[in-house]
């Protein structure tokens, strides 16, 4: 009998008893989708689904982005991106440091995703758990002056500067002019509003957010250092370790995540769908 069961007192839970290799009738998928959105992390438990499956059960969500850079996505499946360390003939051919950073999935588009699932097709021997934090309870976490003062304020975004961050630092093939062109900064506010639940989130992260709007900047850059902090406290966090087989469904609206290191030289393989969301609306 398909079941969901808590793994945190506040958010994210598992489900299990679920096939998504069959294609699931419309109440077993509504329950999927109402734990998702209440819970904002979904691990599916024990999936043995082909790229075609996953991508098919995706799109279920919602229509599926296909990341800026495509080099890295399955060329018979766009849509799923290598979130991996793998090289054939000595070029990477998967994301090998992709969230290495706090950060909510593609908040740098003007309609951030909606929620991404991650599929683990080969896991090493120790490491590379993902880290959650829900920005509902951060936000909540915060003290009333100041979640007064965030409201009716506007932060931008930008992937260029993360992708040139990451170049520095790991060796990541740098963006192209084309696809530095396709994803120019964008704006949303602060604080948002889950266009599902109707709940207040911060949207802001480490890795993409650049300065908030109007401020000066060191009085911008200390305001954003404050609610990083508190965005990813302890207390508002999640560690999923994950095992063979695990779909884990997050939403983009409302939680960050940042992925943990694992042992040089060992493979990690795993496959991710970016469902697609909608402009955020200011809470």
């Amino acid at each position: 009998m398909p079941d969901i069961r808590a793994l945190h007192p506040h958010f994210a839970a598992e489900a299990v008893g679920y096939d998504l290799s069959e294609d699931l009738d419309g109440a077993a998928f509504a329950a999927l989708r109402d734990a998702f959105e209440r819970h904002s992390v979904l691990v599916i438990r024990d999936q043995d689904i082909t790229p075609a499956e996953h991508v098919r059960f995706s799109r279920r969500l919602g229509p599926l982005e296909i990341h800026v850079m495509r080099q890295f996505t399955l060329p018979d499946h766009p849509e799923v991106l290598r979130v991996s360390n793998e090289r054939e003939e000595g070029r990477p051919v998967g994301l090998a440091d992709a969230g290495r950073y706090w950060h909510s999935d593609l908040s740098y588009l003007a309609e951030p995703s909606l929620g991404s699932g991650l599929l683990a097709r080969r896991l090493p021997s120790q490491g590379g758990d993902t880290l959650f934090a829900s920005q509902h309870l951060a936000y909540d976490n915060l003290p009333e002056s100041l979640r007064q003062r965030l409201h009716g304020l506007w932060a931008e975004h930008s992937y260029p500067y993360r992708a040139d961050i990451q170049s520095a630092r790991s060796g990541r093939p740098p963006l192209s002019d084309a696809q530095r062109a396709a994803v120019p900064p964008v704006i949303h506010p602060v604080v948002r509003r889950h266009d599902a639940t109707g709940r207040p989130a911060l949207f802001v992260n480490e890795g993409f957010t650049t300065r908030i709007l109007d401020l000066p900047d060191a009085e911008s850059r200390e305001l954003l250092d404050i609610l990083f902090a508190v965005a990813t406290d302890d207390a508002v966090t999640y560690r999923h370790a994950w095992r063979p087989g695990d779909l884990v469904l997050w939403d983009n609206r409302a939680v960050q995540h940042l992925a943990t290191p694992y042992p040089e030289g060992e493979t990690r393989i795993m496959h991710r769908t970016t469902v697609k969301g909608s402009t955020p609306l200011a809470a």
